[in-house]
């Protein structure tokens, strides 16, 4: 049996009807926050746990892998989870390859789970792959000699803030990290692949003994609300350097914890950077800036001595605009000097003689000033 379906554009009024979910504000601004070069430096560790049910009895293993690699050229993160066991003598499990981008995007997962029942063993395999404009999602689900497939895509637009179980492994390490202000509300899959609120929530801190070690653990729980299924629930707890310690879905008699305390991750200790007061700079106590000083201002004086001696009609053009200055007395030196100066420009057009012919002016047309004229022939 197979199955295709596609959520277009065109499709939006009637998935907003259906209230196709949508994270918050505060997720969003989560993600854009993210400092690759910062955040994501000590995330990259293994996890190792065993599965334990209710009474004590182990039932097999969890382990979590988190290692930087490139997909199709683009730096990412590779995650791989494994879980195996066996539950009454039926063996399970379930295994996640993810590539997730440093702004915690998926960009290809392969979720796979089975239950080996001994007369219908359940299979289902599901692929997500990120595409130019949409997201792909196949579904492979063989139980017994029954075999469904099904196909659908999604818009990129509709799975801002999405959150697969893989990026999900890696977001849970980055808000321990990173720490966790308020509830965060992304979207990611429910059972059957649709969309609903992924939403996180911190717990209450609380010790946990591992080989007769007591630790201190962080927890974060998250839940999926499916608008077809009832809620589901995961509470996490973490060391303080982001190892996983235990692991329950709510309502289940299996819960995953940390048989062995792991290495404590070292991080790079940050040299301070040293500050330098600072002083004030008296030159003039400084025999060899002092001597410069001096040296630098006689050649200044000489060089401009040099240049005056070249124009002479500098000397009688400052003496000229001195004395007419001394005569009218200005309440503003600066305009009447721009307006003086401005009559021996070349740049400046002829007046039209029938604009203000007749209006007064106390400066001198270039034109007609025969002591400018006699300065520029020497």
């Amino acid at each position: 049996i197979t199955q295709s379906s596609q959520i277009t554009s065109e499709q939006l009024l009637q998935q907003e009807r259906l209230e196709i979910p949508k994270p918050n504000s505060d997720s969003l601004h989560y993600l854009e926050e993210l400092v690759p070069e910062e955040d994501f430096k000590y995330v990259m560790f293994d996890d190792n746990l065993v599965t334990v049910s209710d009474t004590g009895k182990e039932l097999g293993e969890f382990t979590v892998t988190v290692e930087p690699t490139r997909y199709k050229g683009l730096e990412c993160f590779l995650i791989h989870a494994n879980s195996h066991g066996s539950i009454d003598g039926v063996p399970c499990g379930t295994s996640i390859v993810c590539y997730v981008s440093k702004c915690l995007e998926t960009l290809e997962q392969q979720h796979h789970e089975y239950v080996k029942l001994e007369n219908c063993p359940l299979d289902r395999k599901t692929f997500l792959m990120r595409q130019s404009e949409n997201y792909t999602v196949n579904r492979i689900i063989t139980q017994g000699e029954d075999v469904q497939r099904t196909t659908k895509t999604i818009p990129v637009e509709l799975m801002r803030g999405f959150i697969s179980e893989g990026s999900n492994l890696l977001l849970h390490r980055l808000l321990i990290e990173k720490g966790m202000e308020t509830d965060l509300q992304f979207i990611s899959f429910d059972s059957e692949t649709n969309l609903c609120p992924a939403i996180y929530k911190r717990l209450d801190e609380r010790t946990q003994t591992v080989e007769t070690v007591e630790l201190r653990v962080f927890g974060i729980e998250r839940t999926i609300s499916s608008s077809v299924d009832l809620p589901t629930s995961w509470q996490s707890y973490f060391m303080k350097d982001g190892h996983l310690t235990n692991r329950v879905q709510v309502g289940s008699p299996v819960t995953m914890k940390l048989a062995k305390v792991p290495l404590k991750i070292e991080r790079d200790e940050e040299t301070p950077k040293p500050v330098f007061e600072k002083k004030d700079l008296k030159w003039e106590e400084d025999l060899q800036l002092h001597s410069r000083f001096l040296d630098r201002k006689e050649e200044l004086k000489g060089d401009h001595a040099t240049y005056m001696c070249h124009h002479p009609e500098l000397r009688a053009l400052l003496a000229d605009f001195l004395q007419f200055l001394l005569l009218r007395k200005p309440d503003d030196v600066i305009a009447f000097a721009a307006n003086y100066f401005a009559a021996f420009s070349t740049l400046i057009p002829d007046p039209s003689p029938y604009m203000a012919s007749n209006a007064p002016t106390p400066f001198p047309a270039s034109r007609t000033n025969a002591k400018i004229d006699e300065l520029r022939n020497l």
